[in-house]
């Protein structure tokens, strides 16, 4: 569905561009409406597809309240979440909340990940990249137990 990096600017008043090739795909297969929430794990954004963001919430709706790590995932990604619809130039607003959340203004960039886009701080996306090589180049030279390197090897790119 999403892939691709896309450079571009989060402006004054806190819209984004969906990227161009993009945008037919979204307004056509889920008529233009989007849901944007927090990432638990980075401070990053996930832009979904309505129906993708509604697959998400039932698997949350699943997790235990009684397990806190579960229960941090429900709250933050739900209690962030915010319906949204591209306007006619194809952007959409991201609450001050949010972009402060993400550390968005100026460049930012757009990174398709099958199901949802990830909405980055460009200067937050380059140092988070720059780690996952150094991380992976870390585990090709030790493999610890836990390596998924020889899962990897299977797949043949």
């Amino acid at each position: 569905m999403f892939r691709g990096i896309n450079k571009i600017s989060v402006d004054s008043k806190g819209r984004l561009a969906i990227p161009s090739g993009h945008r037919k795909f979204i307004r056509a297969e889920f008529d233009n409406l989007l849901t944007l929430t927090v990432s638990p794990y980075e401070r990053v954004l996930w832009l979904y597809p309505r129906p993708e963001w509604e697959k998400i919430e039932a698997k949350l709706a699943t997790l235990s309240d009684f397990n806190k790590r579960s229960r941090r995932h429900k709250q933050m990604m739900r209690a962030h979440a915010c319906d949204c619809e591209p306007d006619g130039q194809g952007r959409i607003l991201i609450n001050k909340e949010l972009r402060a959340y993400a550390g968005l203004s100026g460049p930012a960039i757009v990174s398709g990940q099958t199901n949802k886009f990830e909405i980055w701080a460009e200067k937050a996306w380059a140092a988070a990249r720059d780690q996952w090589l150094e991380s992976v180049d870390a585990e090709v030279a030790d493999p610890g137990p836990d390596s998924e390197c020889e899962a990897l090897k299977e797949i043949s790119f």
